[in-house]
């Protein structure tokens, strides 16, 4: 008889209200290594209060999460050296060039000086930023900036990566490259945890699926079994029907007609 394959997250009967607002309503859920998880859902549907949960930024939750084995209610905040994150919009030191940031960074997750300025020089040189290694970051682009972001996250090679729209702003190359990246990942056992709005790109490189709607998970699988179930066809089709949200194209219609009408003079 094989072993059980343990969680690498393990989340359990999870509620969170803000105010008077029920934000998560009992979430339960197993995360392994090696999975590629596209979790989605609306604006307020609870994904980020999910992972900043994960993330020990947000306390006062009823239920109990796990990560690496370890309930992270218990106060050893170890399990942070062992995952990388990406926030939506994030506030990078402007003021700083690219080799004090990242260099900075690693120093934070426990890496020498001199090795995380050289692996940072050699992860930017890889992403086609050698030039700008030392020019202030607020000389950057959106694209650059998040390619900084992104190598911030894995230059000390965690075991779980939490990410947050990861492609926004890259340029198709750069979008080819990363997904390259998180399946080699995937591949080395690590577990890639993200969310995005743009569903042809979760489609693509999500092994697994997980639809949040109003705090509570209303679907869980690949693309394939996601499509078994369902009579539509895209993921983002899918994603209406499971929302509720099918009047898009009628308010599409009625804001384009709004835009061309003619005032009366």
């Amino acid at each position: 008889m094989g072993l059980v394959e343990e969680p690498v997250i393990s989340i359990s009967g999870l509620w969170m209200n803000y105010s008077d607002r029920m934000v998560l309503r009992g979430i339960d859920l197993k995360v392994f290594q090696g999975q590629i998880i596209g979790y989605i859902g609306p604006n307020g549907a609870g994904k980020s209060t999910t992972v900043k949960i994960m993330l020990g930024l947000v306390e006062g939750y009823n239920g109990k999460v796990e990560i690496f084995g370890r309930d992270i209610a218990d106060g050893d905040t170890a399990y942070k050296r062992r995952i990388g994150y990406v926030p939506e919009v994030a506030e990078l030191y402007d003021s700083l060039t690219a080799r004090e940031y990242l260099t900075f960074i690693g120093e934070l997750y426990g890496l020498k000086r001199s090795s995380a300025d050289n692996k940072a020089e050699r992860l930017m040189t890889l992403l086609g930023l050698e030039k700008s290694y030392d020019m202030r970051i607020a000389s950057y682009s959106k694209g650059m900036k998040q390619k900084v972001l992104l190598i911030s996250s894995m230059l000390h090679d965690p075991d779980i990566l939490f990410l947050d729209e990861p492609l926004s702003g890259l340029d198709a190359n750069s979008v080819m490259i990363v997904k390259e990246i998180f399946a080699s990942l995937a591949a080395r056992g690590k577990t890639i945890f993200y969310s995005s709005h743009i569903m042809d790109v979760v489609e693509k490189i999500s092994s697994r699926i997980i639809l949040i709607d109003a705090g509570s998970i209303v679907a869980d699988g690949s693309f394939a079994e996601l499509k078994e179930k369902s009579a539509e066809g895209s993921l983002e089709e899918i994603f209406n029907q499971l929302t509720g949200f099918d009047k898009y194209r009628d308010i599409a219609g009625e804001f384009v007609a709004c835009m061309q009408e003619v005032s009366p003079v």
